[in-house]
C-alpha cells in the first residue's frame, strides 16, 4: 500500500470513529434529556445505532460517556455564545446578551437546556459553558469601569443561581414569557453588578441576533457508524 493510500484509510478510520464517538455523545444527550440515565450500556448502543463493543473503544463506562455528554453541550453552547457576541466591544453589553440568549435558549432548545441543568449548582463553577465567559465579561467590565462589584467571583455565583432558579422556573412553568421574564432578572443583575438603572434598562433594551442556528437541531439523530473501523 503507498503512503497515500495509508494516509487515506487512516483518515477514514478516524473520520468513522469520531462518528461513533459522536453518535454515543448525541445518544447519551438525549437520554439526559428524557431523564434516563440508568438506560443500559446496550440501550445506549442501540440508540446510538452503533455496536455494543464499540462503546468501550470510546468509553470506560457509561458515567464517563454522560459526563462527556454533558461537556460537549456545554461546549456548544459556549461556542454559539462568542459567536453571537464577537461583534460586542462593551464587555458589560456581552455579559447581558450572553444572559439574555441563554435564558431564551430554555425554551427554543430545551434538550440541550435539560442537559446542561443536569449538573445543577456545579455549573457555575464549570469550565465550560456560560460560567467562564460569564466571569471573563464580569472582570473585563469591572476593569473597564462599567461594573463596580469588589468580586467578580462572588457576583458570578449570584448570577449563576439566578441563571439556575430561571431555567427550572421556565421549564416548570410553560405559560410564563420567557423573555420578558428573562430581562427582568437579567436587568436587576446589571442593578447588582453596579450599572445605573439607566444604564441597565438601556442595555436589556438592544435587539438581539436571532437566537437560531447550530443549536437548532440539538440534539441531531445520532447517525450509524462503521463498526468495523472503530
Amino acid at each position: 500500500m503507498s503512503d497515500a493510500m495509508a494516509r487515506a484509510a487512516s483518515t477514514r478510520g478516524a473520520r468513522r470513529r469520531a462518528q461513533t464517538r459522536s453518535a454515543l455523545i448525541r445518544a447519551a444527550q438525549r437520554l439526559i434529556a428524557e431523564k434516563r440515565t440508568n438506560a443500559a450500556i446496550l440501550e445506549i448502543t442501540q440508540l446510538a445505532d452503533v455496536g455494543m463493543g464499540s462503546f468501550y473503544n470510546h468509553f470506560e463506562s457509561r458515567e464517563q460517556l454522560f459526563e462527556a455528554a454533558v461537556d460537549d453541550a456545554l461546549e456548544l453552547q459556549g461556542a454559539y455564545l462568542d459567536q453571537l457576541t464577537t461583534d460586542l466591544e462593551d464587555p458589560a453589553e456581552s455579559f447581558t446578551r450572553s444572559f439574555r440568549i441563554i435564558g431564551r435558549l430554555h425554551r427554543h432548545v430545551p434538550e440541550l437546556s435539560k442537559v446542561i441543568l443536569s449538573q445543577g449548582a456545579a455549573l457555575v463553577t464549570s469550565d465550560h459553558g456560560l460560567a467562564p465567559r460569564a466571569l471573563r465579561d464580569i472582570r473585563a467590565a469591572v476593569e473597564a469601569g462599567r461594573f463596580s462589584t469588589s468580586d467578580p467571583a462572588a457576583a458570578l455565583l449570584i448570577a449563576g443561581g439566578a441563571a439556575l432558579a430561571l431555567a427550572q422556573h421556565l421549564h416548570e412553568h410553560p405559560e410564563v414569557d420567557d423573555a420578558a421574564l428573562t430581562d427582568t432578572v437579567t436587568e436587576s443583575l446589571l442593578l447588582m453588578l453596579g450599572l445605573s438603572a439607566d444604564d441597565a434598562r438601556e442595555l436589556v433594551a438592544h435587539e438581539l441576533p436571532e437566537v437560531s442556528g447550530p443549536l437548532d437541531d440539538f440534539p441531531p439523530k445520532a447517525s450509524a457508524a462503521d463498526d468495523s473501523a472503530q
